[in-house]
């Protein structure tokens, strides 16, 4: 698995759980482009992982998947200028589900 995959990986789940964590978070600005966004990221992710299947593994790595979780928050505290520490220290979703075309964290928390 080359490096260039790796990142790509991570840089697809970081926006994909960001756009997550906004739909959640704002659920009052939640809308159409925010869902293409999600989708979006969730059939690239899914491209990464069949051209380099080792991935899979990445989600089992505690430090990259904080590093991806964090990186998500940073970004949604930039675009929205919520607090960083609004939300969860490790992301509350299980993978499956995040990857689950269709699947939205519930609206209201």
């Amino acid at each position: 698995m080359g490096k260039s995959e790796q990142r790509e990986l991570a840089s697809r789940m970081a926006v994909l759980l960001a756009h997550l964590l906004k739909w959640q978070y704002q659920p009052a600005r939640q809308c159409k482009n925010w869902q293409h966004t999600i989708r979006t990221q969730r059939k690239e992710v899914s491209y990464v992982l069949k051209e380099a299947p080792s991935l899979h593994t990445k989600f089992r790595d505690e430090p990259w998947t904080e590093i991806v979780w964090d990186k998500a928050k940073s970004q949604v505290e930039n675009e929205t200028g919520m607090d960083i520490d609004t939300f969860p220290e490790t992301c509350p979703w299980n993978i499956a589900d995040v990857l689950k075309e269709g699947w939205l964290p519930g609206e209201s928390l």
